[in-house]
């Protein structure tokens, strides 16, 4: 009887402490649109219980609050303009979320796992004075966090005991959340005076028709195999065959036959693709921690055979414009 009413107690008090949890997701936006991995980390926000509120910090990034307040699982949008957000330089966002977290006391901070959450997310923990959590792939419960380590060949479950809990979330591993029917509220919270120690100049971008890598279905990827940057074009060609972006492993980057926003692989990008092509990588343990949680892959290859599936054929070229000009 007493172990019966111990584990209604239990699920009672579980149920109470959700109640009081409340995670501020950091939005990832170039003022114009919302990008993808944010999505994925409003999902993972869920999966804590409580109320998820985003931040949107940016000049006239009305498009975004729009698009943010309609995703499922968003009860409030916190929204902040001003010129020193332009860039989202992290000496400029810190002191907004500090100043956020001051006035609505949140339980839990994240971002995603990209460049930008890699870049703000640890100055805000130092800043509160609290261990982050990167790269987290999997929520146990509100104070604990399945995230991978040596290279994603392991994983480590790390239980946070901060009282706030600053972690920045791998986007491949949570499912996108929905973008329609929802429909949170929007408060304007005041910006933060500009610190002014680093200046937003300009920036350049690649642009493509492709998919972005992170979210592409279908991703193929080049090495060292391909000899040289002009070998590439034989990618390029059969990416816009299946609709598929085109990235690169560290050896191809470093010897400059791509730029280096085409890496795949643990410094790299992370990507999830239902199919992976990869030509000319030797599958070296710093790839595979970039491409692991793929569903399918094909590899045309000199060097090793350890991917799923192995396609070994005398000349990798041959073998490329013949699936190029079969499909």
């Amino acid at each position: 009887m007493n172990r019966a009413f111990n584990k209604t107690n239990l699920k009672h008090l579980t149920g109470l402490l959700q109640r009081f949890q409340s995670t501020l997701v950091v939005a990832e936006h170039n003022n114009d649109k919302l990008t993808p991995i944010t999505l994925n980390t409003i999902t993972a926000a869920s999966k804590l219980g409580g109320d998820v509120s985003c931040l949107v910090a940016g000049t006239n990034c009305s498009k975004v609050v729009e698009e943010i307040s309609k995703i499922q699982g968003v009860k409030k949008v916190l929204v902040a303009q001003h010129d020193s957000y332009k860039g989202a330089l992290p000496e400029e966002l810190t002191p907004l979320i500090l100043e956020t977290q001051k006035q609505f006391n949140f339980t839990h901070i994240c971002a995603g796992a990209s460049a930008f959450g890699k870049n703000l997310l640890p100055r805000v923990a130092a800043k509160l004075d609290v261990a982050p959590i990167s790269d987290i792939i999997e929520i146990k419960s509100p104070d604990t966090f399945v995230r991978t380590i040596y290279a994603g060949n392991a994983l480590s479950t790390v239980k946070c005991d901060e009282a706030v809990k600053v972690f920045t979330v791998r986007g491949t591993s949570f499912e996108a959340a929905s973008p329609g029917g929802g429909s949170a509220t929007s408060e304007e919270v005041a910006a933060t005076s500009p610190v002014a120690i680093s200046e937003w100049l300009e920036q350049n971008l690649t642009k493509s028709d492709r998919p972005e890598l992170t979210s592409a279905k279908t991703v193929i990827s080049g090495g060292r195999g391909l000899k040289s940057g002009d070998n590439f074009k034989l990618l390029y060609d059969l990416a816009d065959k299946l609709n598929a972006a085109v990235g690169a492993s560290r050896a191809a980057v470093d010897a400059g036959y791509v730029p280096n926003d085409m890496q795949v692989g643990q410094t790299g990008k992370i990507v999830a693709p239902d199919l992976y092509i990869a030509v000319g990588i030797s599958g070296a343990i710093q790839h595979l921690a970039g491409m692991k949680d793929r569903k399918d892959t094909i590899l045309k290859n000199y060097f090793t055979k350890i991917f799923i599936h192995f396609v070994f054929l005398p000349k990798m070229t041959e073998t490329v414009h013949i699936l190029t000009k079969t499909l």
